[in-house]
């Protein structure tokens, strides 16, 4: 039989709201409620456990079930690391109050169609919500504020990624948690700019856009994968389709290689053909397109 512990509430009566509440769901697993923000650490395959999150779960933490939960927030290396995350996120929501931002109504045309609600951050900084996608508004004097190699002509900056250079601009608008995000982003996506911005180099594993093109550059004469599929014809090996550096298009030299299942693992830009292991292959395919 499981046991379960008992649910803990963190109510320091010195801190903001809002309390941080952990317990065990009906299912065993660690959850936590913050405010109106549930967490869980679901457990994943291999052992493994990933960080969950949903809304407004008005029932006691030990009736939680894994049903109540949705999306995936990474991996969680120990029950250690989700408290981390939990304390992170309620100091999130923290700051956040703090800055008292403002709702309102809005039906104002944005680039990714009419607003459905709009969050006011500060005089000229607004953020639109809209049916698909949403994102930050700047007026041009607050605009202008912006670094010349990230502002976006008119002031939009969309949700995704370009929220970001907002962030990066007017820190004191966000919290602690929101800057570090951003910060990342921009490294991640605008390297350029954040060397060019803060007068430094940013070093192999600080930006996934300058590993990129180094990987790129690195493999220009390489066999790179971009297609694979588990072999139909030749047992314990995936067949895959490469390009010299992955390029892609019209008129693409194309090459097919098997590679052992056990070895196939992509990185974060792709797999590279090892000539002298994987052998170059024109049998049978399991490809639709090449079994012709």
């Amino acid at each position: 039989m499981t046991t379960r512990a008992p649910a803990t509430i963190d109510n320091d009566p010195t801190s903001a709201i809002p309390e941080v509440e952990f317990g065990r769901s009906a299912e065993g697993f660690l959850a936590a409620r913050v405010g109106d923000i549930a967490l869980a650490m679901l457990p994943a395959r291999d052992g493994r456990h990933h960080l969950a999150s949903g809304w407004r779960i008005g029932r006691p933490i030990a009736e939680w079930m894994r049903s109540d939960f949705y999306g995936h927030s990474g991996e969680l290396a120990d029950e250690a690391a989700f408290r981390a995350k939990v304390d992170e996120n309620a100091e999130h929501q923290r700051e956040k109050r703090m800055l008292r931002r403002s709702d309102i109504a809005s039906t104002a045309n944005t680039p990714w169609g009419r607003s459905q609600g709009a969050t006011v951050y500060a005089e000229g900084v607004t953020c639109h919500a809209t049916a698909g996608h949403g994102g930050f508004h700047l007026t041009a004097e607050r605009n202008r504020k912006v670094h010349s190699m990230l502002r976006a002509r008119g002031g939009w900056y969309e949700e995704d990624a370009a929220w970001a250079i907002v962030a990066l601009t007017f820190p004191h608008l966000f919290t602690s948690y929101e800057r570090r995000c951003a910060e990342r982003t921009v490294k991640d996506s605008w390297p350029d700019a954040w060397e060019t911005i803060f007068g430094t180099v940013l070093q192999p594993g600080e930006s996934r856009e300058k590993d990129r093109r180094a990987f790129e550059r690195d493999h220009a004469g390489d066999w790179i994968v971009v297609s694979a599929i588990t072999s139909d014809h030749e047992k314990g090996f995936v067949e895959v389709v490469a390009t010299l550096g992955g390029k892609r298009g019209l008129g693409t030299e194309e090459r097919r290689f098997l590679v052992p299942a056990d070895e196939y693992h992509v990185g974060r830009f792709g797999f590279v053909i090892n000539e002298v292991r994987h052998r170059l292959y024109g049998g049978p395919s399991s490809f639709i397109g090449w079994q012709r």
